[in-house]
């Protein structure tokens, strides 16, 4: 069978992805952060940004109502969200970030530039900015949704 190059490069950068959540994924559970996924900080970061209700995490994730609210449930069973009266409705409820998932939002970041760091320091700082910037341009309209994050 021929190869592709198509498909070598969507799978090198798959591995770039997947080399760097990994690493992440381990510091986190070194800090006390056991089992997080990519999907979680990207829903914490939305729910801090005003995402408050399922419906309104799965229209800015690019996710069905019922998966947001699968991935609310483990968030709020990792103690990362919590919910609270809704101060216009005491009726309803709203999402809040808790500071346990700020915790674990800093140190993840705080991971990822670690990583970053050393792709930097392998392949050196130009290219790694080169990298980037072509990455940035191939990719400025492409809508991931989060449940294809896989991790």
């Amino acid at each position: 069978m021929e190869r592709s190059p198509g498909a070598d490069l969507a799978l090198l950068l798959l591995r770039g992805f997947r080399s760097m959540v990994d690493d992440v994924s381990a510091g986190l559970a070194d800090r006390g952060h056991p089992g997080v996924r990519p999907a979680d900080e990207f829903a914490l970061r939305a729910i801090e940004e005003g995402a408050d209700s399922a419906s309104e995490l799965g229209r800015r994730l690019s996710i069905t109502k019922q998966a947001a609210a699968q991935r609310i449930a483990i968030l709020e069973q990792l103690g990362y969200v919590e919910r609270e009266a809704h101060p216009a409705d005491a009726r309803r409820k709203r999402l809040r970030v808790t500071a346990r998932g700020s915790e674990m939002m800093r140190i993840g970041g705080e991971l990822l530039d670690e990583v970053r760091e050393r792709w930097s320091a392998d392949i050196g700082r130009r290219q790694l900015a080169a990298l980037e910037a072509h990455l940035a341009r191939l990719t400025d309209r492409a809508a991931v949704p989060v449940d294809d994050v896989t991790g």
